[in-house]
């Protein structure tokens, strides 16, 4: 393990100004997109709408990796150039999402375990040969009356721990991502509860595992309000919420936190990211690792019609300033009225 390579490519990921783009939808995923704009789901289609976000003028500025899903690591530009080598040269780091999705965890109603550590090692050596520097894991942690138990988060805690080991193994960087989901009617309380004791959980596995912190970036939720609660936080209460949750729980090794948007609006998980800049100093660099609140703009605008290709991609860059100024905490509503 090249912990000195490891820590430098950590933080260039979310150096300042810049955050991650989450572009490793699922087949899936990426289909509940296109239909959004009645675009069929062809490998070719998938291909030219990354290719639109990775190409957007000036996007780079803002931008300091991507995460691939393993098809478009893959592929290659219009111009025959692999992705992987199209973003290095742009100066996008690129990355692969690595597990194989969240599936019911048995004996645990409503739980669930994320899979994809069986032939794992030769899958990283795999990536790394193609050009991946940074890898992502992400475990689901529902809030219901009863859940999530503590079973389901040492469970979950302990996968994402094996996991970081061996993409450290490889010299790739582990994004450790144990996402609390905001889908319920629970309030901004417990929340902060369920995300301190995963947060706790899952820095005790790292640790048994041998997981170097410098070397690993965390991407965790906002300590935020489920959708269906009737009362729903601010946007400082969030962000106070937030940064004491992760000051209490997080060790100040870990080389940064790129946190993802989880459902949020756009200029909601933008705003909540810049007002938590503000709150002063911290142990570690807070930035951004979004996918549809850095990409909804970007497809709407496209809509997958040739002559709005430009149209598409302005969309895109525009929103990654935005983050990239709200990881520095110098973003203002009023940017996003400005032409």
């Amino acid at each position: 393990m090249n912990l000195k390579e490891l820590n430098s490519v950590a933080r260039a990921m979310v150096a300042p100004g810049k955050g991650i783009l989450a572009a490793d939808e699922s087949a899936p995923t990426i289909k509940k997109r296109f239909d959004s704009i009645s675009l069929e789901s062809t490998e070719e289609n998938r291909r030219l709408y990354r290719e639109m976000l990775f190409s957007a003028p000036g996007a780079a500025a803002s931008i300091g990796g991507v995460i691939l899903f393993e098809e478009t690591l893959g592929q290659k530009t219009a111009k025959g150039v692999p992705f992987p080598e199209y973003l290095n040269k742009l100066g996008m780091i690129p990355g692969i999402k690595v597990d194989k999705g969240a599936k019911p965890l048995a004996g645990f109603l409503g739980e669930t375990i994320t899979e994809g550590l069986d032939g794992l090692r030769e899958r990283l050596a795999e990536y790394r040969r193609q050009g991946a520097k940074f890898a992502k894991w992400r475990a689901v942690i529902d809030i219901g009356p009863t859940i999530p138990s503590d079973f389901c988060l040492i469970a979950n805690a302990h996968a994402l721990a094996r996991y970081a080991a061996l993409c450290q193994e490889a010299d790739i960087v582990p994004i450790v991502e144990p996402e609390v989901l905001m889908d319920g009617g629970h309030d901004i309380a417990r929340c902060e509860d369920v995300t301190a004791r995963t947060l706790d959980w899952t820095f005790e596995q790292l640790r048994a595992h041998r997981v170097a912190l410098e070397g690993m970036v965390l991407k965790p939720n906002m300590v935020i309000a489920g959708m269906k609660s009737p009362s729903q936080a601010g946007v400082k209460e969030v962000a106070e919420a937030t940064v004491r949750c992760l000051k209490s729980h997080v060790p100040k090794e870990v080389a940064g936190i790129a946190f993802l948007s989880g459902g949020q609006s756009d200029t909601l998980a933008t705003a909540h990211l810049d007002a938590m800049n503000k709150l002063g100093p911290l142990p570690w660099p807070l930035s951004f690792s979004y996918g549809r609140a850095l990409q909804a703009a970007a497809l709407k605008a496209w809509g997958g019609k040739q002559d709005r290709f430009s149209a598409g991609q302005a969309a895109f860059a525009r929103r990654a300033k935005l983050n990239g100024l709200a990881r520095d905490g110098r973003y203002d509503t009023a940017l996003e009225s400005a032409a």
